[in-house]
């Protein structure tokens, strides 16, 4: 049998891989010299210490995005005071930033699957850092405040959009699959965090030094979050994105690696984008309602209670999610089974807690209810968020970017939806009830048709 040298010298690598694979040892004698040529090829994956670097500063990065997002719907009482805006006015300045969230998602998630989603996820977050800190400064300094505010938050919104397309697109190529769930759900855990932080410090700042400190604060953590990234984690050639880099995001030469026409007909891509799509849509709406659900049904509760309760519940119950999915495929559960056993939480069992807040008439219960509910969702970012990298690792953020498109797009849809039915009824539970519904169309579907192997494979252009 000729040595490993001699194959590699007449064969190449590829057939140095081959080699080692069919050889007739045990393959865990083969182990080590299939270690070292990998090595020597360039491993794409991140190491283990790696790896939990990165997830901790992605996990940080999106606890300074929801802190942002955050700024101006806990300033926005306090600043239509200063500025005399009424609610039609309020509502144009808070609802800016969804438009704006909508349209780069497509283009974020594409361009980095191009570039590179570090690339992407930096010049994000130090724009919205300079537009955050930028706000209070440009309203103080204009004649038209309300145009102005409005603006800036669209185009803050603009600049989030590709925050999540770009992560899943960085996560599909340097994680590997046995702990992609896990840090899914690490850095998922940062919506939560986010949303706590600015619950709780930004309404101290906003009560003891005004409505200009919350915005200061957001913006200034996040400038230092991305510098911290540039300087510590970044090669020098991952900081800029050029316009080079543009010019080969978004060409549409015949080096295109995607014939999108033939993925976007295979039945398991749209099941990751329907259950995305009822995913999405269902938690916008629950987050611009439920607040208001406690507060006309139970007047006399504590805002801190259902506004802070769910989202301490839901930290765990991501990171166990992700521990319970990566635990299982490792055990030897296929893979698609444990995506599915993940959405049967997120969205087969949040929606029965969902349905029995509207049912109950006890205000300890519909806490207690929303919290579980919320705190199940949170096992979607092991089902379908990773789902979509199994599919097509070579495009995952083009392919979360439009599933989140649409879900942002649905999500106002359901939200007006729900106001309409709520006022006309007089009840809550017609918005209950539909969360519930389109919450189980999207699971069926994802049941039926997902499946985690490559779907991206035979359309690649060698």
């Amino acid at each position: 049998m000729d040595s490993v040298g001699s194959k590699h010298s007449q064969m190449g690598y590829k057939s140095d891989v081959e080699f080692i694979l069919q050889d007739e040892q045990p393959l865990l004698k083969c182990l080590p010299q299939m270690e070292r040529v990998k090595r020597a090829s360039g491993d794409p994956y991140w190491s283990r210490l790696d790896s939990r670097v990165w997830t901790v500063t992605l996990l940080l990065g999106t606890c300074l995005l929801y802190c942002a997002r955050a700024s101006m719907p806990i300033c926005a009482v306090t600043m239509s005071e200063h500025f005399g805006w009424n609610k039609q006015q309020s509502g144009i300045v808070l609802s800016s930033f969804f438009w704006g969230y909508c349209v780069t998602q497509v283009v974020g998630g594409h361009l980095s699957d191009k570039v590179g989603g570090e690339k992407v996820i930096l010049l994000s977050a130090v724009t919205w850092g300079f537009t955050t800190v930028a706000t209070p400064l440009a309203a103080h300094f204009t004649s038209l405040p309300l145009l102005l505010v409005s603006l800036l938050r669209f185009l803050m919104g603009l600049l989030q959009g590709v925050h999540f397309p770009a992560l899943t697109s960085l996560l599909s190529r340097r994680v590997r699959e046995s702990e992609r769930a896990f840090t899914c759900s690490a850095v998922g855990c940062g919506s939560q965090f986010g949303t706590l932080l600015m619950g709780g410090v930004g309404s101290l700042l906003l009560e003891v030094y005004g409505w200009e400190s919350v915005f200061y604060f957001a913006g200034f953590l996040t400038l230092l979050w991305g510098y911290c990234l540039s300087t510590y984690l970044l090669k020098e050639s991952e900081r800029l994105l050029t316009f080079d880099d543009l010019a080969k995001g978004f060409s549409l030469s015949g080096q295109s690696n995607v014939n999108w026409k033939r993925l976007f007909k295979k039945a398991p891509v749209w099941a990751v984008i329907i259950a995305q799509l009822s995913v999405a849509s269902t938690s916008f709406t629950l987050f611009s309602w439920m607040p208001t659900f406690f507060k006309e049904s139970f007047p006399d509760s504590k805002g801190w209670v259902f506004n802070v309760v769910p989202w301490l519940v839901a930290i765990p119950t991501a990171v166990l999610s992700g521990l319970l999915s990566d635990y299982l495929i490792k055990l030897g559960y296929k893979t698609i089974w444990v995506r599915k056993l993940m959405q049967i939480i997120g969205m087969g069992a949040s929606s029965i807690f969902i349905f029995c807040v509207s049912k109950t008439t006890s205000y300890w219960r519909a806490v207690s209810f929303a919290s579980v509910a919320v705190g199940l969702q949170t096992f979607n970012h092991s089902g379908i968020t990773v789902n979509v990298q199994d599919l097509a690792p070579s495009c995952a953020g083009f392919l979360f970017g439009v599933a989140n498109t649409g879900g942002a797009m649905l999500g106002v849809v359901w939200v007006y939806l729900s106001g309409y039915l709520i006022e006309t009824t007089g009840s809550w539970s017609p918005m209950f009830h539909l969360v519930v519904a389109v919450n189980i169309i999207g699971l069926i579907v994802f049941l039926e048709f997902a499946k985690s192997e490559r779907m991206d494979i035979d359309t690649i252009h060698i």
